[in-house]
This record gives structure tokens, C-alpha cells and sequence, in this order.
């Protein structure tokens, strides 16, 4: 059931799974159908899909189609952050990203360090491309999870910041 009167049921988005088991049909991708499951919920509209492998240009790809043709504001990535050698969604997202937003990346470390001490070797990060957002989290659903769960309080406002809206950021403070 979406919520009647928020922002969020005013934004699209797009879920994208980097797995090379999961685009070879060799796993089930739970990050993914919880991720869809909970932006629903939340009112966001989802637009798209997919699962690729972990390949660069795979991901850059998917990123701009996304982004530049099909205009979604807010893209889910799950998979790819760590340091695997396989590991390369950080890469993929540099090469398009107009610019950064640091501050999402280090609050899930942050947010996620309380509960392991592996947080560390995140490599996750969040981005705009255009007036996009661009969230890479964790593959695994349990880290995915927490960390979307931090930063959903924030995505309203700064979905509509990155798409020109002129509203105050102090205001937001109960």
C-alpha cells in the first residue's frame, strides 16, 4: 500500500543488480525483490529492472540508458561495492557521474560499522547523472536492506533538490 499525500510518490525508480551468478541464471537475486519491494511501499513508482554481471561496461551502460533516455530519478545498484576482484560498480560509476555525494556513501559505513566491522570494506557510493540519483548498495539483502533503510529520510529532499526544487534544507527539522 503506497502512502496518499508524500513526495515520494512523485519519483520513479530503478533497481540494478550486478551479480555474474544471478545474470546467469545461477541465483536467485534477494537483494533486488527487496529493494523493489520496500521503494513500493515507500510510493516510489518503479520504472525498471535488471540484473547484469559484473562487467563495466554492463553497468555504464544500463546507468546511462537509464539516466539519459528513460529520465528515472532515483537507481538502486546492489552488488559490486566490496573488494572482490570482481568488484567493480564503484569503477562503472565514476566514469558517469556528473557528481558525487559523498556523504550518502560515508553515512553507510557509518550506519552499517555499528553492526560489523567489515563495513569497512565497502566501497559503496551515491552519485547524480543529469537529475538522477544513483545509489550503490551492498549485494547482500541484510546490508542492502539497513543501508537504503538510512538513507530513505534524506531521498525526498534530495530527489527534489537534483531535480531544481528551491526548498530550504534548514525547514526540514521538526
Amino acid at each position: 500500500m503506497s502512502p496518499l499525500n508524500t513526495s515520494e510518490n512523485r519519483f520513479s525508480y530503478a533497481v540494478l543488480t550486478m551479480s555474474d551468478k544471478g545474470s546467469r541464471g545461477e541465483r536467485v537475486d534477494e537483494s533486488g525483490a527487496m529493494l523493489q519491494e520496500l521503494l513500493t511501499r515507500k510510493g516510489y513508482h518503479l520504472r525498471a529492472y535488471r540484473m547484469v554481471p559484473d562487467q563495466i561496461g554492463a553497468i555504464t551502460h544500463t546507468l546511462i540508458q537509464w539516466v539519459d533516455e528513460e529520465q528515472i530519478d532515483l537507481i538502486l545498484t546492489t552488488g559490486g561495492t566490496g573488494v572482490s576482484p570482481t568488484d567493480v560498480t564503484p569503477e562503472a560509476m565514476r566514469l558517469i557521474l556528473d557528481k558525487e555525494i559523498p556523504g550518502m556513501g560515508e553515512a553507510m559505513r557509518a550506519a552499517s560499522l555499528l553492526k560489523t566491522p567489515h563495513a569497512i570494506l565497502s566501497r559503496a557510493m551515491a552519485g547524480i547523472r543529469k537529475k538522477s540519483l544513483i545509489i550503490n548498495l551492498p549485494g547482500s539483502t541484510r546490508a542492502a536492506r539497513e543501508n537504503i533503510e538510512f538513507l530513505l529520510p534524506a531521498l525526498p529532499h534530495a530527489l527534489d533538490k537534483i531535480q531544481g526544487g528551491t526548498s530550504d534544507c534548514a525547514n526540514l527539522r521538526s
